[in-house]
């Protein structure tokens, strides 16, 4: 037999009878009646704002196995070795619907998945499909209205879709394979999933090619005609969600094998289409795919709005070895993505335990809504400093740099080839000596409060500036002439 389980207020206080406290058995309700109000309260909150894209979906846990070394091509971790395994999260969901809406619909499906790495968490958020409507991120917005309803009679609207593809020839790919045998799926278990978008690999050595990743479906592609459609959405409007719930929950655990196309940036500079193009593909004649891994799912969530609706997917969760690309539509997602998650979840969504990474994170970030400080307790919450065992970047995972036209893109240095001093210098002369003693003595009444280090630090950059001005402040402090570099 089970525990037995005691009710309790959400701050653990047991509840010794769940009714309204009221003054008499007809009277009013008793504002002190904390319990209700509680209940009432959190009841009021219960719905968190709708993503706008991707708002119905299904999710289940799952294992990603190395079958096949390419770690020429990247130093992910996660690829480190064949048999390596790692724990992931899927979520597949429709594009335009809202949440009620019916899963047998034409729409493409969204493809996303969280790899939970000893390096951090990469999500790869794609699709069913290997492009998408758009070249174009100040079209992105514009074409999701399309597929919304519209402004007066809040119906969905042909008029408003048609007009905007028949404006933007570029969707011309993504609409044949919508409008194709392939636009509404069987079940999610009968799909393939792509990244869609163009991204870079990072080897050991520091070596940058292009790459496209495929989800290829191990259960076979099966799909409804629009009669059996409209058949099944009269019977049952969460049917995608029904058949993956329920096969996990028989052991019939679908699977999906990884695959990689890969692009020299020799290939890139000469490829007769844009190979950062959203809307376009590359041909696999030309550049085959590459077996990287196999992807199970094999649990069921134990709550869908725990685990599913608050699963939060951005194309920014990248790890060491895996990059973006010039892709200008993935650029745009690397902001929106994570953008939309404060939004819809709050400034610590990866507190979540779905979304939480499962290696030591270690950041400047804090506070927010429902902040634990968990991980940095009382920690320093800025950088530079030189508070000992606080958190540094590590060079070894700096991504090289790579040519974008004339341009080099790199993290530069700011503190590099700057003249730092001569104008504080040239601003400390023009004082005259009483100013200067007063500018020396205000110094050091902050800095005195500083630690030893610090306060010898900076002398050394006002000596920089100007030789009276670090006398001056390093006599105000006390500190020795010789203790500076």
């Amino acid at each position: 037999m089970p525990d037995k389980k005691t009710l309790t207020t959400q701050t653990g206080a047991p509840i010794g009878m769940l009714h309204a406290q009221t003054a008499g058995p007809r009277g009013p309700l008793m504002m002190q009646d904390v319990q209700l109000l509680e209940q009432m309260q959190h009841f009021n909150r219960e719905r968190i704002p709708e993503r706008v894209v991707h708002a119905k979906g299904s999710g289940a846990y799952g294992t990603f196995t190395v079958t096949n070394d390419i770690t020429k091509y990247t130093r992910a971790a996660l690829f480190g070795a064949v048999g390596k395994k790692t724990d992931v999260f899927m979520r597949i969901s429709t594009v335009a619907g809202e949440r009620g809406a019916a899963d047998a619909e034409r729409d493409v499906r969204g493809f996303s998945v969280k790899f939970y790495t000893e390096a951090g968490n990469w999500d790869l958020v794609g699709n069913n499909t290997p492009v998408f409507f758009i070249r174009d991120p100040f079209k992105f917005a514009m074409f999701i209205h399309t597929q919304k309803r519209h402004p007066q009679t809040n119906l969905r609207d042909q008029d408003m879709q048609w007009d905007f593809w028949s404006q933007a020839p570029e969707a011309l790919h993504q609409v044949t394979i919508l409008m194709s045998d392939r636009g509404i799926p069987a079940s999610l278990r009968n799909i393939h999933g792509f990244g869609s978008h163009t991204y870079s690999m990072i080897n050991a050595k520091g070596e940058r090619t292009w790459v496209k990743f495929h989800w290829v479906c191990q259960q076979g592609i099966k799909n409804l005609t629009d009669a059996e459609a409209a058949t099944l959405i009269g019977t049952d409007r969460e049917s995608n969600q029904r058949d993956l719930f329920n096969a996990i929950a028989q052991g019939d655990f679908p699977r999906w094998k990884l695959c990689i196309q890969v692009m020299t940036q020799e290939q890139a500079a000469t490829f007769r289409w844009n190979p950062f193009d959203l809307t376009k593909v590359w041909p696999h004649a030309e550049y085959p795919l590459i077996d990287v891994g196999m992807l199970e799912l094999n649990r069921n969530p134990e709550n869908y709005f725990a685990e599913v609706e608050q699963a939060a997917f951005k194309p920014s969760s990248l790890v060491p070895g895996i990059a973006a690309s010039p892709d200008k539509v993935l650029q745009s997602r690397l902001m929106s993505y994570a953008d939309t998650q404060l939004h819809r979840l709050g400034t610590n969504n990866l507190q979540i335990p779905v979304n939480k990474p499962r290696c030591p994170v270690h950041t400047y970030m804090r506070d927010g809504a429902l902040a634990t400080g968990e991980g940095y307790g009382s920690d320093a919450n800025y950088w530079p400093n030189s508070v000992p065992g606080t958190p540094m970047p590590d060079p070894a995972f700096k991504d090289p740099a790579w040519a974008l036209g004339e341009a080099i893109v790199d993290r530069y240095d700011s503190s590099v080839d700057h003249d730092d001093y001569t104008q504080a210098g040239n601003l400390y002369r023009l004082f005259d000596d009483a100013q200067k003693q007063r500018v020396a003595d205000r110094i050091a009444g902050g800095l005195g409060q500083a630690r030893k280090e610090v306060q010898v630090r900076m002398v050394g950059h006002f000596t920089k500036a100007d030789t009276d001005y670090g006398a001056r402040v390093a006599k105000a402090l006390g500190v020795s002439k010789a203790g500076l570099k």
